[in-house]
């Protein structure tokens, strides 16, 4: 019988890159491999090869590489596969990335839909030109968009502003086949621009099998923020509701992973007087991470503004049954009130320093928080349920190739000649 399982080129970061979008592939990776005829590509030069275990890992020149040079593989297949991209908003690992996207047909998926960051920072390091992006701009956003743009080139506008208008994923998606989005927000967001299909599929994490621990029921209050710290993580925020809690409020402030300006949350730190109770860690392992947050009382998870995106740090923090708070919009906004604190945008540091003197008191409230988002994460993200979703989304993509191709034929036949519009309208009304 022959294999009819789908073959999958699958380009990413991969560990040990220090990215949550790395860490994501590498959890779907076993249901992955399991059900597709399976590569992985890296514009890296290295890579963790425990990955190898599973399938092969090839090294990509994003500016170079042909559909032909990723043929040939070792699947002994006629078939060309399909071709997934992961894109999000961090230039160091994805502009060389959205370049690729830009050249080859293929399966976007799309961790954020605001990446005006990654955008401004891949010109600054010569990766794409500015009349490119510029006519890009004009092209899905008008001179509106043209013009905010060359305000944020110029340094007029910071990329957050920029993006809340202007989020830039369309960008990623000229080429696309398909896009595959995480939340209902980024998906109704691609649907809106209808060139694609829009796939949406809930964001994977493999849950742990050993039953929670217990956070410590006295001591300091222990409290943790990961990832890549921008200034929309509300750190300085968060900073000032602590302060405002008094002198005598007993806690640890672990703070993960990168910060945009360390120097600046230091002095800040000093200024406040609370240098020896915020603890800047930068990156560790994920091991060691997963220790911090286990024994967390209240890990904190606010973003404003938001990039569109699922968090697969909230996913992290629920397979550690901890507590976590959010700021109440976006993707945040619709998780069950059981499994996080909603916090709003307004008085946010008043409502921070209410939850904090709450848990506090109480820490059994942040333990029935946590519980509850682990059994949240166990029945929603299942990485084979996303597995099987990959799949059906590889099983489509000719089909979606097909209309695709259709419809962005049809667009530059309408085009060309205004006068004989409704002509040409009436014929492809009876193609289609």
């Amino acid at each position: 019988m022959p294999n009819t399982r789908p073959i999958i080129h699958w380009v990413s970061p991969l560990p040990p890159a220090e990215t949550d979008i790395a860490h994501y592939t590498r959890r779907i990776l076993p249901a992955l491999s399991e059900r597709a005829e399976l590569t992985l590509w890296t514009d890296s030069t290295t890579w963790d090869k425990e990955l190898e275990r599973f399938c092969s890992v090839r090294s990509l020149d994003p500016l170079q590489i042909l559909p032909k040079d990723m043929k040939a593989s070792e699947h002994c297949s006629n078939r060309p596969g399909t071709l997934f991209i992961n894109m999000g908003n961090a230039w160091m690992f994805h502009a060389g990335l959205l370049m690729l996207a830009r050249r080859m047909p293929s399966v976007i998926v799309m961790h954020d839909i605001s990446v005006q960051e990654m955008l401004l920072d891949a010109i600054k390091n010569r990766i794409l030109s500015k009349a490119e992006y510029l006519s890009a701009m004009h092209r899905w956003y008008g001179q509106k968009g043209r013009t905010a743009a060359t305000r944020a080139l110029d340094g007029r506008m910071s990329a957050a502003q920029l993006g809340q208008d202007f989020p830039g994923f369309e960008l990623a998606m000229e080429q696309a086949i398909a896009v595959l989005t995480h939340t209902p927000a980024a998906s109704k967001a691609v649907a809106n621009r209808g060139s694609v299909p829009a796939f949406q599929l809930n964001l994977p994490f493999q849950a742990n099998k050993s039953g929670p621990k217990r956070q410590a029921m006295t001591g300091p209050l222990r409290l943790v923020q990961f990832g890549h710290i921008g200034p929309n993580r509300r750190l300085e925020e968060i900073l000032d509701a602590l302060a405002a809690m008094g002198p005598d409020f007993d806690f640890v402030f672990d703070v993960v992973g990168r910060v945009w300006k360390p120097d600046l949350i230091k002095r800040k730190c000093d200024a406040l007087g609370m240098a020896a109770k915020v603890r800047l860690h930068g990156y560790v392992s994920e091991q060691h991470l997963d220790a911090l947050i286990a024994q967390a009382h209240l890990v904190f998870n606010l973003r404003h503004p938001t990039m569109g995106e699922a968090s697969g740090s909230q996913l992290r923090i629920w397979n550690a049954a901890a507590a976590s708070v959010v700021t109440d919009q976006g993707w945040y906004a619709e998780l069950p009130r059981d499994t996080v604190f909603h916090v709003p945008l307004d008085d946010e540091i008043l409502a921070l320093r209410d939850l904090m003197e709450r848990i506090d008191k109480d820490r059994s409230l942040g333990q029935s928080i946590g519980q509850a988002g682990h059994r949240h994460l166990i029945a929603h993200h299942n990485p084979e349920q996303y597995a099987d979703g990959i799949v059906e989304v590889a099983n489509s993509s000719e089909r979606d190739a097909r209309d695709t191709l259709f419809a962005n034929s049809a667009k530059r036949f309408l085009s060309q000649s205004p006068d004989i519009a409704h002509l040409k309208r009436a014929r492809l009304a009876q193609l289609f």
